[in-house]
């Protein structure tokens, strides 16, 4: 090949338009799906949210492990940082780059939001509500109505004991006590365990 022609070819390759993942217009279906069925790309991109300017891969990971652990990242162990920090920077924040969503530079550990993130938006509300919506069923619950009901049955147990009431005159006092602490005992680890999101 000449030399006229090769530097022609190379000034096409020059001009030829190159897209990079920041460019891209528009996420398939399948890109989003993917994107968003791992729970710390979808916090990741939570944090990013509103974001313009770049940020630190470090403060991702941390702000991502307080909200796994639900705490702060003041209170975060170097264990809980780690575990985290690690498959962001292998993996999850190169995933993200790759279909554009974020410009990812690993070497500097930095992170910028791009205009592709917008249109994860809508995908990620419902992952908010479905969140809230459990949260308020937790607290919905009136915990109050089996504590007075323990109360009073104990109220009536021991009135009934006192005032010699057929039935309740034939129980010992090691019984009633028994019974009552029992209620209230299994009441408060019902109570605790639909707080941490078990269901009783």
């Amino acid at each position: 090949m000449s030399t006229n022609a090769s530097d022609g070819m190379n000034e096409l390759s020059e001009q030829a338009p190159q897209t990079t993942n920041a460019e891209r217009q528009s996420l398939s279906e399948d890109d989003i799906f993917h994107v968003l069925q791992n729970e710390r790309r979808r916090l990741v991109l939570k944090y990013l949210e509103g974001r313009d300017g770049e940020v630190r891969m470090r403060d991702i990971a941390e702000q991502v492990a307080a909200w796994e652990h639900d705490t702060t990242v003041q209170a975060l162990t170097s264990t809980q940082r780690q575990r985290v920090y690690i498959p962001l920077y292998q993996n999850h924040l190169t995933k993200l780059d790759d279909k554009g969503i974020i410009e990812y530079n690993q070497s500097r550990g930095i992170v910028k939001r791009t205009p592709l993130a917008d249109e994860l938006q809508a995908y990620l509300d419902p992952f908010e509500v479905e969140s809230d919506n459990a949260d308020a069923e937790s607290d919905d619950f009136p915990w109050e109505l089996p504590y007075f009901s323990i109360a009073g049955l104990g109220t009536v147990l021991l009135v009934g004991k006192a005032w010699s009431l057929p039935l309740l005159s034939m129980l010992s006092n090691f019984l009633v006590s028994t019974l009552i602490l029992v209620l209230f005992s299994a009441t408060s680890a019902a109570q605790v365990a639909n707080e941490r999101g078990f269901r009783v």
